[in-house]
């Protein structure tokens, strides 16, 4: 392939024209209501809008502009976890700590991904036209002081269970929902489990299950003494 040959093709990547029309079509219908977006080339398009226009976007993204079928419905906790990865247990950690060996503190920066975000939390749905197959993913900052957002099942039928997940990992309130019962947890459970402030008490116990001893491929060794002698 030729170097002209080359940037033609990564010139080609960079701007997706299939995507930013869609971007387009679905601006002209939403218009203010639209915080910011961001279109990766070749892989999806994100649009955060306010949280008032929720239910507004669900019915023009169905109704307007045939995104017809509801992936999902869920939402995200962007505050990083004040127990860092957390996959060691406390027996481990505090054997580490008695030989001086103490981990930094977690870095507590929020980043909110693609198209941006003003809050913690963040509400997110994503849409599909199955007949031509795009697709868009639709996110909402969700204020700290009113963790809520109107219900999208008189638009989308099918947003019931995930906004019944919704309600019960994150905290999040669902208003207008018919029955937001719990679908995992015991009634009389306390706390959120995917917020990142939620503790996972049986990591305080014992090693996270992932954690293994990998052995080493035959050759190995011989290969790092080789490269140990050059």
């Amino acid at each position: 392939m030729s170097d002209v040959e080359t940037v033609e093709e990564e010139v080609a990547v960079e701007v997706d024209h299939e995507r930013e029309a869609m971007l387009a079509e679905i601006s002209d219908e939403l218009g203010d209501e639209i915080v910011e977006t961001f279109v990766k080339p070749g892989d999806d398009v994100w649009i955060r809008i306010t949280r008032d226009a929720w239910v507004t976007t669900a019915e023009v993204l169905k109704n307007k502009l045939d995104f017809r079928f509801l992936n999902f419905v869920s939402a995200i906790d962007w505050m990083p976890s004040p127990f860092g990865r957390d996959m060691d247990s406390q027996v481990d950690l505090a054997m580490s700590a008695a030989q001086g060996d103490v981990p930094d503190p977690p870095d507590m920066t929020i980043e909110t991904g693609y198209a941006g975000g003003d809050t913690r939390f963040q509400v997110f749905a994503r849409v599909n036209d199955v007949d031509s197959g795009r697709a868009v993913t639709i996110k909402a900052d969700v204020p700290d002081d009113d963790l809520s957002v109107p219900t999208w099942i008189p638009v989308y039928p099918g947003a019931n269970w995930h906004e019944r997940e919704l309600m019960e990992m994150f905290g999040i309130a669902v208003t207008g929902h018919p029955n937001p019962r719990k679908l995992y947890l015991p009634g009389a459970f306390e706390g959120n489990p995917m917020r990142k402030d939620f503790a996972l008490l049986a990591r305080r116990i014992k090693p996270w299950p992932g954690i293994v001893d990998v052995e080493q491929m035959p050759g190995e060794d011989d290969e790092e003494s080789s490269e140990a002698e050059s």
